[in-house]
Protein backbone atom coordinates (compact mmCIF):
# COMPACT_ATOMS: atom_id res chain seq x y z
CA UNK A 1 0.00 0.00 0.00
CA UNK A 2 2.69 2.27 1.23
CA UNK A 3 4.25 1.90 -2.91
CA UNK A 4 1.30 2.28 -4.10
CA UNK A 5 0.71 5.66 -2.55
CA UNK A 6 4.60 6.72 -3.22
CA UNK A 7 3.82 6.04 -7.15
CA UNK A 8 0.51 7.57 -7.00
CA UNK A 9 2.03 10.63 -5.47
CA UNK A 10 5.18 11.03 -7.95
CA UNK A 11 2.76 10.77 -10.53
CA UNK A 12 0.82 13.74 -9.11
CA UNK A 13 4.03 15.34 -9.23
CA UNK A 14 5.00 14.98 -12.13
CA UNK A 15 1.58 15.58 -14.05
CA UNK A 16 1.48 19.04 -12.29
CA UNK A 17 4.84 19.91 -12.88
CA UNK A 18 4.12 19.18 -16.54
CA UNK A 19 1.19 21.04 -16.56
CA UNK A 20 2.47 24.08 -15.18
CA UNK A 21 6.10 23.78 -17.65
CA UNK A 22 3.32 23.56 -20.38
CA UNK A 23 1.11 26.62 -19.37
CA UNK A 24 4.57 28.65 -18.96
CA UNK A 25 5.26 27.46 -23.30
CA UNK A 26 2.17 28.12 -24.12
CA UNK A 27 3.03 32.02 -22.69
CA UNK A 28 5.93 32.14 -24.57
CA UNK A 29 5.99 34.79 -27.62
CA UNK A 30 5.62 32.35 -31.40
CA UNK A 31 9.02 33.33 -32.70
CA UNK A 32 10.45 31.72 -29.81
CA UNK A 33 8.95 28.44 -30.20
CA UNK A 34 9.37 28.31 -33.70
CA UNK A 35 12.96 28.82 -35.25
CA UNK A 36 13.18 31.37 -32.45
CA UNK A 37 15.52 34.04 -32.10
CA UNK A 38 17.78 32.68 -29.78
CA UNK A 39 18.46 29.56 -32.27
CA UNK A 40 18.88 31.88 -34.85
CA UNK A 41 21.23 34.27 -33.59
CA UNK A 42 23.35 31.79 -32.74
CA UNK A 43 25.01 30.71 -35.80
CA UNK A 44 26.04 34.68 -35.72
CA UNK A 45 27.59 36.23 -38.78
CA UNK A 46 27.06 33.17 -40.92
CA UNK A 47 22.98 33.83 -41.03
CA UNK A 48 23.82 37.18 -42.30
CA UNK A 49 25.93 35.91 -44.97
CA UNK A 50 23.17 32.97 -45.76
CA UNK A 51 20.48 36.01 -45.98
CA UNK A 52 22.84 38.79 -48.24
CA UNK A 53 24.01 36.34 -50.57
CA UNK A 54 20.69 34.70 -51.72
CA UNK A 55 18.16 35.84 -53.77
CA UNK A 56 14.82 35.26 -54.74
CA UNK A 57 13.70 34.49 -58.22
CA UNK A 58 10.42 35.38 -59.11
CA UNK A 59 8.24 34.67 -61.96
CA UNK A 60 4.69 36.69 -62.43
CA UNK A 61 5.55 37.70 -58.78
CA UNK A 62 5.82 34.37 -57.66
CA UNK A 63 8.38 31.79 -55.89
CA UNK A 64 9.78 30.10 -58.77
CA UNK A 65 13.10 29.09 -57.20
CA UNK A 66 16.35 30.37 -55.18
CA UNK A 67 19.90 31.49 -55.96
CA UNK A 68 23.69 32.41 -54.96
CA UNK A 69 25.36 35.57 -55.46
CA UNK A 70 28.85 34.76 -56.97
CA UNK A 71 29.99 37.81 -57.91
CA UNK A 72 29.87 41.40 -56.84
CA UNK A 73 28.42 42.71 -60.14
CA UNK A 74 25.28 40.86 -60.09
CA UNK A 75 26.03 37.08 -61.16
CA UNK A 76 24.01 34.84 -59.48
CA UNK A 77 23.75 30.92 -59.92
CA UNK A 78 20.47 28.95 -60.12
CA UNK A 79 18.82 25.26 -60.49
CA UNK A 80 18.16 25.80 -64.48
CA UNK A 81 15.16 23.54 -64.58
CA UNK A 82 13.50 25.34 -61.87
CA UNK A 83 14.20 29.04 -62.90
CA UNK A 84 12.56 28.71 -66.53
CA UNK A 85 11.06 32.01 -67.47
CA UNK A 86 12.56 33.86 -64.21
CA UNK A 87 11.80 37.53 -64.41
CA UNK A 88 13.10 39.34 -61.32
CA UNK A 89 15.05 38.87 -58.25
CA UNK A 90 14.38 39.79 -54.57
CA UNK A 91 17.15 40.34 -52.42
CA UNK A 92 17.30 40.20 -48.62
CA UNK A 93 16.97 43.91 -48.24
CA UNK A 94 13.33 44.05 -50.49
CA UNK A 95 15.28 45.44 -53.77
CA UNK A 96 13.98 43.91 -56.83
CA UNK A 97 16.05 43.69 -59.72
CA UNK A 98 15.50 42.44 -63.64
CA UNK A 99 17.23 39.20 -64.73
CA UNK A 100 19.10 38.68 -67.93
CA UNK A 101 20.19 34.96 -68.65
CA UNK A 102 23.49 34.35 -69.32
CA UNK A 103 24.34 30.60 -69.80
CA UNK A 104 23.18 26.98 -69.10
CA UNK A 105 25.01 23.93 -67.90
CA UNK A 106 22.49 20.89 -68.51
CA UNK A 107 24.91 18.59 -67.17
CA UNK A 108 24.78 20.35 -63.91
CA UNK A 109 20.95 21.58 -64.03
CA UNK A 110 22.66 24.94 -63.66
CA UNK A 111 21.62 28.24 -64.75
CA UNK A 112 23.65 31.78 -64.55
CA UNK A 113 21.97 35.08 -64.47
CA UNK A 114 22.97 38.85 -64.14
CA UNK A 115 20.87 41.31 -62.22
CA UNK A 116 20.37 44.19 -64.60
CA UNK A 117 21.92 46.84 -61.97
CA UNK A 118 24.21 49.42 -62.54
CA UNK A 119 25.78 48.33 -59.03
CA UNK A 120 28.86 46.45 -58.59
CA UNK A 121 28.97 46.26 -54.65
CA UNK A 122 26.67 43.19 -54.34
CA UNK A 123 27.23 40.55 -51.50
CA UNK A 124 28.59 37.33 -52.59
CA UNK A 125 29.80 33.88 -51.64
CA UNK A 126 33.01 33.16 -50.25
CA UNK A 127 33.70 29.38 -51.82
CA UNK A 128 35.20 26.58 -49.32
CA UNK A 129 35.77 24.22 -52.10
CA UNK A 130 37.86 21.44 -50.02
CA UNK A 131 34.84 19.07 -49.60
CA UNK A 132 36.01 18.68 -45.65
CA UNK A 133 32.38 19.00 -44.45
CA UNK A 134 31.79 15.66 -42.47
CA UNK A 135 28.63 13.90 -41.95
CA UNK A 136 27.23 15.08 -38.89
CA UNK A 137 28.89 18.60 -39.37
CA UNK A 138 25.95 21.64 -39.55
CA UNK A 139 24.69 23.19 -42.91
CA UNK A 140 23.34 26.58 -42.93
CA UNK A 141 20.83 27.67 -46.00
CA UNK A 142 18.57 31.18 -46.36
CA UNK A 143 14.80 30.01 -45.95
CA UNK A 144 12.54 31.06 -48.98
CA UNK A 145 11.33 34.50 -47.27
CA UNK A 146 14.94 35.49 -46.87
CA UNK A 147 14.31 36.69 -43.45
CA UNK A 148 15.50 33.36 -41.55
CA UNK A 149 17.52 30.30 -42.14
CA UNK A 150 17.80 26.61 -42.01
CA UNK A 151 20.01 24.40 -40.07
CA UNK A 152 20.39 21.01 -40.43
CA UNK A 153 23.34 18.28 -41.09
CA UNK A 154 25.45 17.17 -43.60
CA UNK A 155 23.89 13.63 -43.90
CA UNK A 156 25.59 11.10 -46.11
CA UNK A 157 29.32 10.75 -48.18
CA UNK A 158 29.62 12.87 -51.35
CA UNK A 159 28.76 10.47 -54.36
CA UNK A 160 27.92 10.12 -57.37
CA UNK A 161 24.05 10.42 -58.86
CA UNK A 162 23.44 8.06 -61.91
CA UNK A 163 20.70 8.64 -64.54
CA UNK A 164 17.79 7.12 -63.14
CA UNK A 165 14.91 7.84 -66.20
CA UNK A 166 11.40 8.14 -66.18
CA UNK A 167 8.59 5.56 -65.90
CA UNK A 168 4.88 5.26 -66.90
CA UNK A 169 4.42 3.30 -63.77
CA UNK A 170 2.97 0.31 -65.37
CA UNK A 171 3.64 -3.51 -64.93
CA UNK A 172 3.10 -5.61 -68.38
CA UNK A 173 2.53 -8.97 -69.20
CA UNK A 174 3.75 -11.19 -71.93
CA UNK A 175 0.67 -12.52 -73.07
CA UNK A 176 0.39 -12.24 -76.61
CA UNK A 177 -2.78 -10.61 -78.31
CA UNK A 178 -4.61 -9.83 -81.79
CA UNK A 179 -3.46 -7.05 -82.16
CA UNK A 180 -0.18 -7.15 -81.03
CA UNK A 181 1.86 -4.97 -78.67
CA UNK A 182 2.15 -5.22 -74.90
CA UNK A 183 -0.99 -6.17 -72.63
CA UNK A 184 -0.20 -3.62 -69.07
CA UNK A 185 -1.42 -6.11 -65.99
CA UNK A 186 -1.44 -3.27 -63.46
CA UNK A 187 -1.25 0.64 -62.93
CA UNK A 188 0.47 1.45 -59.93
CA UNK A 189 -2.19 4.14 -58.43
CA UNK A 190 -1.31 8.03 -58.55
CA UNK A 191 2.28 7.23 -60.95
CA UNK A 192 2.22 8.62 -64.26
CA UNK A 193 0.04 6.62 -66.33
CA UNK A 194 -2.61 6.00 -63.91
CA UNK A 195 -2.93 10.06 -63.96
CA UNK A 196 -3.24 9.76 -67.83
CA UNK A 197 -5.82 7.30 -67.97
CA UNK A 198 -4.52 4.00 -68.68
CA UNK A 199 -6.64 1.07 -67.07
CA UNK A 200 -5.69 -2.30 -66.77
CA UNK A 201 -5.88 -4.63 -69.96
CA UNK A 202 -4.92 -1.67 -72.14
CA UNK A 203 -2.72 -2.94 -75.03
CA UNK A 204 0.08 -0.71 -76.35
CA UNK A 205 0.79 -0.43 -79.58
CA UNK A 206 2.70 2.37 -80.18
CA UNK A 207 5.16 4.76 -78.06
CA UNK A 208 6.12 7.91 -79.42
CA UNK A 209 5.28 6.83 -82.96
CA UNK A 210 7.25 3.71 -82.52
CA UNK A 211 5.82 0.38 -82.82
CA UNK A 212 5.48 -1.31 -79.39
CA UNK A 213 6.29 -5.49 -79.89
CA UNK A 214 7.26 -6.58 -76.86
CA UNK A 215 7.96 -5.51 -73.45
CA UNK A 216 11.52 -4.71 -73.87
CA UNK A 217 10.71 -2.08 -76.85
CA UNK A 218 8.25 -0.04 -74.89
CA UNK A 219 10.75 -0.23 -71.83
CA UNK A 220 13.75 1.09 -73.99
CA UNK A 221 11.74 3.98 -75.90
CA UNK A 222 10.66 5.16 -72.09
CA UNK A 223 13.76 4.53 -70.51
CA UNK A 224 15.70 6.82 -72.96
CA UNK A 225 13.53 9.73 -71.49
CA UNK A 226 13.95 11.85 -68.18
CA UNK A 227 11.03 12.33 -65.40
CA UNK A 228 9.06 14.94 -66.79
CA UNK A 229 9.21 14.03 -70.32
CA UNK A 230 6.23 13.48 -72.57
CA UNK A 231 5.11 10.56 -74.38
CA UNK A 232 2.34 9.69 -77.04
CA UNK A 233 1.04 6.54 -75.92
CA UNK A 234 -1.14 4.63 -78.44
CA UNK A 235 -2.86 1.64 -77.12
CA UNK A 236 -6.16 -0.65 -77.82
CA UNK A 237 -8.68 -0.47 -75.29
CA UNK A 238 -11.81 -3.52 -75.71
CA UNK A 239 -11.26 -3.22 -79.68
CA UNK A 240 -10.98 0.64 -79.59
CA UNK A 241 -7.76 2.39 -80.78
CA UNK A 242 -6.98 5.51 -78.35
CA UNK A 243 -3.85 8.04 -77.92
CA UNK A 244 -2.65 9.65 -74.60
CA UNK A 245 -0.07 11.82 -73.37
CA UNK A 246 1.97 10.63 -70.13
CA UNK A 247 3.97 12.71 -68.19
CA UNK A 248 6.57 10.80 -67.08
CA UNK A 249 7.49 10.12 -63.09
CA UNK A 250 10.76 9.45 -61.43
CA UNK A 251 11.36 5.92 -60.88
CA UNK A 252 12.00 5.69 -57.39
CA UNK A 253 9.04 7.69 -56.23
CA UNK A 254 6.19 5.57 -58.88
CA UNK A 255 7.22 2.09 -57.30
CA UNK A 256 7.54 3.59 -53.83
CA UNK A 257 4.29 5.19 -53.44
CA UNK A 258 3.35 3.45 -50.44
CA UNK A 259 6.26 4.27 -48.95
CA UNK A 260 4.98 6.35 -45.91
CA UNK A 261 7.95 9.00 -46.10
CA UNK A 262 7.54 9.73 -49.60
CA UNK A 263 3.48 10.17 -49.03
CA UNK A 264 4.53 12.70 -46.73
CA UNK A 265 7.21 14.23 -48.71
CA UNK A 266 5.21 16.55 -50.45
CA UNK A 267 6.21 18.02 -54.14
CA UNK A 268 9.86 17.10 -55.30
CA UNK A 269 12.38 18.65 -58.31
CA UNK A 270 11.60 17.45 -61.58
CA UNK A 271 15.18 17.05 -61.55
CA UNK A 272 17.27 15.11 -59.09
CA UNK A 273 19.15 12.49 -60.69
CA UNK A 274 22.21 12.24 -62.91
CA UNK A 275 24.59 14.44 -60.76
CA UNK A 276 28.29 13.75 -61.02
CA UNK A 277 28.54 14.58 -57.42
CA UNK A 278 26.35 15.67 -54.49
CA UNK A 279 26.05 16.71 -51.11
CA UNK A 280 23.62 15.26 -49.25
CA UNK A 281 21.72 16.96 -45.90
CA UNK A 282 18.85 17.45 -44.31
CA UNK A 283 17.32 20.84 -44.51
CA UNK A 284 13.94 21.10 -44.72
CA UNK A 285 13.16 22.64 -47.60
CA UNK A 286 10.62 23.30 -50.22
CA UNK A 287 11.40 22.16 -53.52
CA UNK A 288 10.84 25.76 -54.23
CA UNK A 289 14.14 26.70 -52.66
CA UNK A 290 16.54 24.65 -54.90
CA UNK A 291 18.91 26.96 -56.24
CA UNK A 292 20.22 28.52 -53.55
CA UNK A 293 23.83 28.63 -51.56
CA UNK A 294 24.18 26.06 -48.38
CA UNK A 295 26.73 27.21 -45.88
CA UNK A 296 28.89 25.13 -43.87
CA UNK A 297 29.53 27.01 -40.00
CA UNK A 298 31.96 29.81 -40.58
CA UNK A 299 30.05 30.88 -43.76
CA UNK A 300 31.86 29.47 -46.63
CA UNK A 301 29.37 28.31 -49.39
CA UNK A 302 30.01 24.76 -49.73
CA UNK A 303 27.76 24.06 -52.71
CA UNK A 304 24.47 24.82 -54.16
CA UNK A 305 21.08 23.08 -53.57
CA UNK A 306 20.10 21.38 -57.03
CA UNK A 307 17.50 18.85 -55.75
CA UNK A 308 14.92 18.20 -52.94
CA UNK A 309 14.33 14.39 -53.03
CA UNK A 310 12.25 13.86 -50.20
CA UNK A 311 11.13 15.83 -46.61
CA UNK A 312 14.80 14.72 -45.08
CA UNK A 313 16.55 14.45 -48.29
CA UNK A 314 17.90 17.32 -50.16
CA UNK A 315 21.53 16.99 -52.95
CA UNK A 316 23.86 19.96 -53.33
CA UNK A 317 26.30 20.12 -55.54
CA UNK A 318 29.74 20.47 -54.20
CA UNK A 319 31.28 24.27 -54.29
CA UNK A 320 34.62 21.72 -55.75
CA UNK A 321 32.65 21.30 -58.96
CA UNK A 322 31.10 24.91 -58.59
CA UNK A 323 34.04 26.77 -58.29
CA UNK A 324 35.46 25.19 -61.74
CA UNK A 325 32.01 26.57 -63.67
CA UNK A 326 31.84 29.81 -62.45
CA UNK A 327 36.15 30.63 -62.82
CA UNK A 328 35.74 29.52 -66.69
CA UNK A 329 32.59 32.17 -66.90
CA UNK A 330 34.34 35.02 -65.38
CA UNK A 331 37.08 34.26 -67.23
CA UNK A 332 35.46 33.93 -70.85
CA UNK A 333 33.73 37.13 -69.70
CA UNK A 334 36.78 39.21 -69.01
CA UNK A 335 38.58 37.71 -72.23
CA UNK A 336 35.20 38.99 -74.43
Amino acid sequence: MKLLYTVCLLLSFSSSTFADDLNKTELLPSEDRLNGSSLQNAFGSTKDIALECTVRLLRNNKLIGMGGIFHSSGYILTKASSCVGAREAKTFDGQRYGLKIKKRYEEFDLAIYKLISDENLFPKVNWNTENNTTEGSWVIAAHPSLKEIRVGVHSAKLRKIGREGGVMGVLLTSDKTKVGGVKVSEVVPQAAAYRAGLLESDIITHADGRRVKNQDSLVKIVGSKDPGDVVRIKLSRKGELLDFLVTLGHRSVTFDLFNRNLQMSGPVSKRKDNFPMILQHDLPLEKEAMGGPLFDIEGKCIGFNIARVDRVTVYALPSSDIKQIVDSFLENLLTK
